[in-house]
């Protein structure tokens, strides 16, 4: 029984210290572009990439880190992204706005992951979206640096809120709706308050005006909606290092 313990023990021992060595140092000094591989992309190609990257850090203080490695194997992207962007501590401290961009040749595979800071700015169906749109098809057409350099452009879009989500096929009759909703319960509130001298029917706050359940729910967002928190405030200075990792699983990738 003895053996069989400290058999099982030794096996989970080296297996996270496999896992360890798998996942690759962070860079020093610090890089945001880091061809693993070592001949995918240019020295040109790499420091236009990495210059714009630190231009990004240092305007919005949003880190985005493209790492190449060869292959993931034994481990999927996430876990392999995920880990890598915790070990490395990607994004800023205390704001946790890293993104890990991993492009793995050897597998065909690339994966976008996103630290818990930027899940609201760039969810999973949009980090989707970038990969099985922008990366992958340019992937195919031995077209590396210029798929990595779309993806990160379109990153960066999502994250300022350039880019929306699709737009529905309808048309935009669901935005009628509650236009339509609103005009008529105005149209009833007039006429039960002329009718009956302002009261019954509608429980409004402060006294008269618009009903507070239309007011908040059409006229003003009672949420943090389009708000703050991302792509605001200067670091200052260049890419000064890392601070960040805490990455808790949001992310989506594809293959090509």
């Amino acid at each position: 029984m003895l053996k069989k313990t400290l058999l099982f023990i030794s096996l989970i021992t080296l297996t996270f210290s496999v896992f360890g060595q798998d996942i690759p140092p962070r860079p020093n000094p610090p890089k945001l572009v880091n061809d693993l591989v070592g001949n995918l992309l240019s020295a040109q190609q790499i420091n236009a990439l990495e210059q714009k990257l630190v231009n990004y850090n240092d305007t919005t203080s949003t880190q985005i880190v493209v790492v190449i490695v060869n292959s993931v194997e034994p481990y999927d992207m996430n876990t392999y992204a995920l880990e890598l962007g915790r070990k490395w501590g990607v994004g800023q401290k205390g704001k946790n706005n890293g993104i890990v961009l991993l492009w793995a040749p050897g597998d065909r595979k690339v994966y976008i992951a996103t630290g818990y800071g930027m899940e609201g700015v760039l969810p999973d169906a949009y980090a989707k979206r970038i990969v099985d749109q922008v990366i992958i098809p340019r992937f195919k057409e031995i077209q590396y640096y210029e798929g990595l350099d779309a993806g990160v452009t379109a990153i960066m879009k999502y994250a300022s809120g350039e880019y929306k989500a699709e737009p529905r096929s309808n048309g935009g009759e669901d935005s009628i709706i509650p236009i339509l909703v609103f005009f008529i319960i105005i149209f009833v509130f007039i006429y039960v308050s002329r009718k009956g001298g302002g009261g019954g029917g509608f429980n409004s706050r402060g006294g008269g005006g618009l009903p507070y359940s239309t007011y908040t729910g059409w006229g003003r967002s009672s949420g943090n909606w389009g708000g703050g928190g991302f792509g605001g405030g200067s670091s200052g200075g260049g890419f000064g290092g890392f601070g960040g990792g805490s990455f808790g699983g949001g992310g989506a990738g594809g293959s090509y």
